[in-house]
């Protein structure tokens, strides 16, 4: 696998901490020819994407196509995975928003929706609970506890609004004999 250059490194890792993957602005000074030659390497591998900018969400725009419409750059999961968040926890957010964008109802232009899609950076207990939750046997809040060493009601406040909420993952709870409430992530 191709590794990215320090550029496309810093604008794929910006692109991992915005709402929706976003990868504008580029970094301060890369623009014209230079930001073009960048974002088309980066598209020929598969790092960005060019999608519809939501002009209604002030989403910046890469370049406009001429019917009154612009384009944006988000990062992909071969991106992501590509400065090193972890393959499990990237596909598992990518899955889990094509699943609330086809579940998503039509919103009225005066509807506000705070909640928006984040990226998992690798290596953060936010990672190691969603690959705990996407083992088939699950984990119980003990054991997570016991991954990430913060105190019950924080893992349960992840679980609710971190996980639920914000990424909008499936996470199912069940009572199972001898190890109690069990979580999951549907495979």
């Amino acid at each position: 696998m191709t590794t990215p250059s320090d550029t496309q490194s810093l604008i794929l890792s910006r692109a991992a901490t915005r709402p929706g993957n976003l990868a504008l602005p580029l970094p301060e000074g890369l623009v014209g020819a230079a930001a073009k030659m960048v974002v088309g390497k980066m598209i020929a591998r598969g790092w960005l994407e060019e999608v519809e900018a939501n002009l209604r969400r002030s989403e910046p725009m890469w370049r406009e196509t001429g019917d009154g419409h612009g384009t944006t750059l988000i990062a992909t999961e071969a991106g992501l995975e590509a400065i090193g968040i972890e393959p499990l926890a990237a596909s598992a957010v990518a899955s889990a928003r094509k699943a609330k964008a086809k579940a998503e109802p039509v919103r009225m232009p005066n509807d506000t929706d705070t909640a928006k899609p984040a990226a998992i950076r690798a290596g953060t207990k936010q990672a190691q609970i969603i690959a705990m939750l996407q083992r088939p046997e699950g984990a119980t809040v003990a054991e997570m506890v016991g991954a990430t060493g913060w105190l019950a009601h924080t893992v349960r406040g992840s679980i609710s609004g971190a996980l639920k909420k914000k990424l909008g993952l499936p996470i199912a709870a069940q009572k199972v004999e001898g190890r109690g409430t069990v979580y999951k992530l549907p495979a």
